[in-house]
């Protein structure tokens, strides 16, 4: 057992590193590498047996946000007197009692703070009520200290916008962190924290894990309360969770926080035991469909595919039967269905904070891909809508027959690397160009948003010049242990936990 002086003291190389930079540096980087070499529950038991304080773990996980954040860019919000004021009333005792968290700057509330939707039409717009996420979250014994950014409305797999600027990647900061959750990944794999909060519309938990090299869960719809105010986001392809670098902090986390909200339209099914111990379980022999081919015949980058093949032979050498499949879907109606519901919700949002604040929305407040969105979702009709449901209720009856025959879907989370920062932004010059480039970067995700499924990016690959690449798996509705079972599997053949970023704490 570690004493409290060798707790503190940290990684050697965060210690050597700072011992460059003067003795109160010196102190700063010996307590971040603490947020290097544990993970959220680590932390956690080290505040249980007292070998290191909450106020000791936010005042690291606040030098190392002041340090990276002017390199990397990933806070939104600052409330560290909100953090300050919790610890001083004493926490919770849970499973993450006294761990640091940041919270995504999306559709999530603390009642009185400052929510900016990453956009500058909400410069002002303060939570009228908490969420039920966060209330959970404090329950578990979080601790809140910011909110990270996230593209307008989390409209575009980068994390880029004219009201917070670029958000960039650890990894190499040139290129993208991914989005919607992009703040999010850039944190935690420059090690300011182990674990945060992210959500999931069409991949933005799993795009930014494969761009920065982490873990992310996308649980199935209905698994994590939404609201309030609205218990549902983009017609149910929306979810909540995190981006962690352990797979059991995700399980842990989601043991924290899923369950039906009041008023939620439905609920995912109660798991038969928490996803925590299903970590350690193994999966059994399980039938993989893999598919590195695109619906759209889109290219994809070699490299990734020489990844997701090798993921693929790592599950066969783990007992697993994996062969080539994919299902058969029709690929413009669901297109045109997400697109549909997207715009519509997009209008709606936007013809409500122009009700609240007397400001028309415009290129002035908004960018302009979200105005398209915003354009076209006026000229939806009911019809339309209705029709997009069903559609993608269709899919993912298909999906479901599908299957039957497999446990699980193997296939590549993003189609290349981590794009160069500028491609993939809300303001391009040409809006058709940009939805172009966006479907050529994340083909893989969007159905598993579509059809409600839970599915995880796990970060098994490494480009030859060092860039993360994550491999994407689905599983059956309702059905995170048998994920969380083959990516504890997958963590203990592969393990991915020595790999730091080179812009770290």
């Amino acid at each position: 057992m570690m004493s409290r002086r060798e707790v503190m003291a940290g990684t050697a190389a965060a210690a050597a590193l700072a011992a460059t930079s003067g003795a109160n540096a010196a102190r700063t980087s010996a307590k971040a590498g603490l947020m290097q070499s544990h993970d959220a529950l680590g932390l956690a038991e080290l505040v249980r047996q007292k070998k290191v304080s909450p106020t000791e773990l936010l005042d690291t996980a606040i030098a190392a946000t002041e340090a990276l954040n002017p390199k990397l860019n990933f806070m939104a919000q600052k409330h560290y007197d909100y953090a300050k004021a919790a610890i001083a009333r004493g926490l919770p005792q849970g499973p993450f009692t006294g761990v640091p968290w940041l919270l995504k700057d999306l559709n999530t509330y603390i009642a009185g703070l400052q929510t900016g939707q990453g956009s500058r039409y909400y410069t002002n717009n303060p939570g009228k009520e908490t969420s039920e996420l966060v209330k959970r979250y404090e329950r578990a014994g979080l601790v809140i200290f910011g909110k990270t950014t996230t593209p307008e409305f989390g409209l575009t797999p980068t994390t880029e916008s004219k009201a917070m600027g670029a958000t960039r990647n650890p990894w190499d900061p040139e290129r993208t962190t991914g989005g919607s959750s992009g703040g999010a990944g850039a944190a935690v794999a420059a090690g300011v924290i182990p674990a945060a909060h992210a959500t999931d519309g069409g991949g933005s938990i799993r795009i930014p894990a494969s761009c920065c090299g982490l873990f992310g869960m996308k649980p199935s719809r209905g698994r994590v309360p939404m609201g309030p105010p609205r218990t549902e986001g983009w017609g149910g392809m929306s979810v909540h969770h995190v981006v962690t670098r352990s797979v059991r902090d995700s399980a842990a986390l989601l043991d924290a926080t899923h369950g039906i909200e009041p008023g939620s339209r439905y609920g995912a099914p109660t798991p038969e035991r928490p996803y925590l111990e299903e970590v350690m379980r193994e999966p059994g022999k399980l039938r993989i469909a893999l598919n590195v081919t695109p619906m759209a015949g889109t290219p994809v980058d070699p490299e990734v595919i020489e990844a997701t093949r090798a993921a693929a032979k790592l599950c066969e050498s783990l007992g697993h039967h994996v062969e080539e499949a994919a299902p058969k879907l029709d690929l413009a109606a669901i297109s045109q269905a997400a697109y549909a519901i997207i715009s519509s919700s997009v209008a709606a949002d936007l013809i409500a904070r122009e009700a609240a604040t007397g400001i028309k929305p415009s290129l002035d407040v908004v960018e302009k891909a979200t105005l398209a969105y915003y354009e076209m979702g006026q000229k939806m009709t009911g019809v339309a809508f209705a029709k997009a449901n069903g559609d993608l209720q269709a899919a993912a009856i298909t999906v479901s027959r599908f299957m039957d025959d497999y446990d699980i879907i193997l296939t590549p989370t993003l189609a290349a690397p981590p794009e160069k920062l500028g491609v993939l932004g809300l303001s391009p010059e040409d809006v058709n160009t940009y939805y172009q480039a966006v479907g050529q970067f994340t083909p893989f995700t969007g159905i598993q948003n579509q059809t409600g499924q839970p599915s995880m990016s796990v970060p098994l690959g490494m480009t030859k010049s060092g860039l993360p690449i994550g491999i994407m798996f689905s599983a059956r509705y309702g059905d995170e242990a048998t994920l969380y079972r083959l990516a504890g599997q997958l963590e203990r053949a592969a393990p991915w936990a020595g790999r730091v970023a080179p812009i770290h704490a």
